[in-house]
């Protein structure tokens, strides 16, 4: 059954819709909520008109808050601000599709570092789950806490893994018991004349802003925490021994850090890689639970 905003029944082959043609396609393990929340705003009119309308000035105003942040790194800082401004934007302009991406990225980086730490032994993380439900829950420093909690459980896996003189390695029967199968209980999101805003238009928007009211050191960590996903993806590749996944992980390399210049693009590449991350663990919990093999290039060692 497809959703009712990809009718494949309308489908011309003399005019194919790129968007049904993406929505039908398999290859990318995103849930099916995210992926219809994604597509309708790539397909709206704010991200075709407002968005490649509104990037020179958000350009222009981000050149000038880092030559700000360059001759004041740590004033102002607005922590509490920030969170309220973030939380206001959303609820005033953002689409039910676009808030339901945001709130949803919380709950996928806690399931994917809680897994991480379940398969790796015996070690000493201590981070923040992060579960917000409506966007006031955004507040609660949840921004600033996402990037604490990544470079705090990297910091703290690796530490007791060397302490141990160990690595991760791959487990016979890895435990996905934290990767929720159903949808994540969100409460309900506004839908007003201004809702209009898809997640890229607004992240890009937010981008700068970010960068305005908190110290420079907080947002260069924020945007060099983008650049983990490939981090985060090898862990769980050690993990379940097979690498299948690297191959839709596109923010690597963080020992070549980008331009924070480039942090609107590469946090939509985040959301989406943590997004199919999710996905792939969830498909594979599914496969562990039929008794079929987690690597499904190999149709002979089934993980029962």
């Amino acid at each position: 059954m497809t959703h009712p905003d990809f009718d494949l029944s309308r489908y011309d082959p003399n005019d194919p819709d790129p968007w049904l043609a993406l929505y039908l396609d398999q290859g990318m393990p995103i849930a099916p909520e995210a992926k219809v929340a994604l597509l309708k705003g790539n397909r709206s009119w704010s991200r075709r008109w407002l968005f490649p309308i509104a990037r020179p000035g958000v350009f222009v105003f981000f050149i000038l808050v880092k030559i700000l942040r360059g001759i004041s790194p740590h004033r102002p800082n607005l922590n509490t601000g920030l969170h309220k401004l973030i939380h206001w934007g959303l609820k005033t302009f953002c689409t039910p599709e676009a808030n339901t991406l945001i709130l949803r990225h919380f709950h996928v980086g806690t399931e994917l570092l809680a897994f991480i730490k379940a398969n790796a032994g015996p070690v000493e993380v201590d981070t923040v789950p992060l579960r917000p439900r409506t966007l006031r829950d955004l507040e609660d420093n949840v921004f600033l806490q996402h990037d604490l909690n990544v470079f705090n459980f990297i910091i703290q896996l690796n530490a007791s893994l060397r302490a141990q003189g160990r690595d991760l390695v791959p487990v016979e029967r890895p435990d996905f018991s934290m990767i929720s199968d159903e949808p994540f209980a969100l409460g309900e999101l506004p839908r007003g004349r201004l809702n209009f805003a898809d997640a890229q238009t607004a992240i890009e928007v937010y981008t700068p802003l970010y960068a305005l009211m908190l110290p420079r050191a907080d947002f260069v960590r924020a945007a060099q925490s983008l650049q983990l996903d490939e981090t985060v993806a090898i862990y769980i590749g050690k993990i379940l021994g097979t690498d299948y996944h690297m191959s839709f992980v596109k923010n690597g390399h963080p020992l070549v850090p980008l331009s924070t210049l480039q942090a609107g693009h590469r946090l939509m590449m985040h959301g989406l890689d943590c997004e199919a991350l999710h996905g792939w663990l969830r498909l594979l919990k599914h496969r562990q639970a039929a008794g079929l093999p987690l690597d499904p290039r190999n149709p002979v060692a089934a993980t029962a």
